[in-house]
């Protein structure tokens, strides 16, 4: 049987998901601030990891500034910034149709990207977990997709859902699933459970493998993730993910904890 405490305690990078991990909505969790400060003071590492792209790195800087967290741009690794990494890399000079909020626009414009509407100047496809959809984005896209069937087309995130304090509301992948059903078109997905996110991480740090550890709480994403990148994978019952849909998932954990604050208690 796994030491929990041992594991928690070898970790020298965790790799956090935010929203339903460190905090809910717009409701920190009351452990959140000790657990960050006591991983600073222990020496280690930590980044912030989501697959939200309806925010850029600076909106979340602000957000977590408002629940009472200083962070700084160098805190945070997005699928925003993993989606421009995949895109430098393989479609450089590309111009982008964004179907994405103004802060995603923004953000992939600061990497040096040209945005546009007009459909005649478009050579790639950017979706985004998009709070601000209208029909005319998925016309737009639709329209794209279906005459010009070899056009690249990127996902920033697999989600289907996001959490709120309410319940939940739809995410980018559930309006994939919308586009799938129009044109049977899949994109390429960047975020998590791509194992990117977590090497850009370790490669950001030059932190090991095995010293390297993915909390969230979702399996099919953040939990993944970690797999998919040989780290170990933290699930926290704190958020979407009951323990009925852990008993039904074929990817395990390797370790489930109720919230985040068993690994204050394990390293303070």
């Amino acid at each position: 049987m796994m030491d929990k405490n041992k594991i928690l305690r070898s970790k020298k990078l965790y790799l956090f998901d935010m929203d339903g991990t460190l905090y809910l909505g717009d409701r920190l969790y009351e452990f959140t601030p000790a657990l960050l400060d006591t991983l600073r003071a222990t020496g280690r590492k930590y980044l912030f990891l989501t697959n939200n792209s309806s925010k850029s790195v600076d909106d979340y800087v602000s957000k977590l500034e408002k629940l009472g967290i200083r962070a700084t741009r160098e805190d945070f690794l997005t699928s925003s910034q993993a989606t421009a990494y995949y895109l430098h890399k393989h479609h450089e000079g590309k111009t982008l149709y964004v179907c994405g909020t103004e802060s995603l626009k923004a953000e992939l414009r600061r990497e040096g990207f040209r945005v546009t509407e007009e459909l005649p100047l478009v050579d790639c496809i950017v979706m985004g977990f998009d709070t601000e959809l209208t029909f005319r984005k998925l016309r737009d896209v639709s329209f794209l997709l279906l005459t010009r069937p070899d056009i690249p087309y990127i996902a920033t995130n697999p989600d289907y859902v996001c959490p709120t304090e309410f319940g939940s509301v739809p995410d980018c992948g559930s309006v994939c699933d919308m586009i799938y059903n129009a044109t049977k078109k899949r994109p390429v997905v960047i975020g998590k459970p791509s194992a990117l996110m977590p090497k850009l991480a370790m490669e950001k740090y030059g932190i090991k493998k095995e010293e390297t550890c993915m909390v969230g709480d979702r399996i099919y994403t953040d939990v993944k993730s970690g797999l998919n990148a040989g780290i170990t994978g933290i699930l926290v019952l704190s958020g979407e993910t009951t323990r009925e849909i852990l008993a039904q998932s074929p990817d395990k954990p390797h370790l489930v904890l109720e919230d985040a604050s068993e690994i204050l208690n394990a390293i303070k």
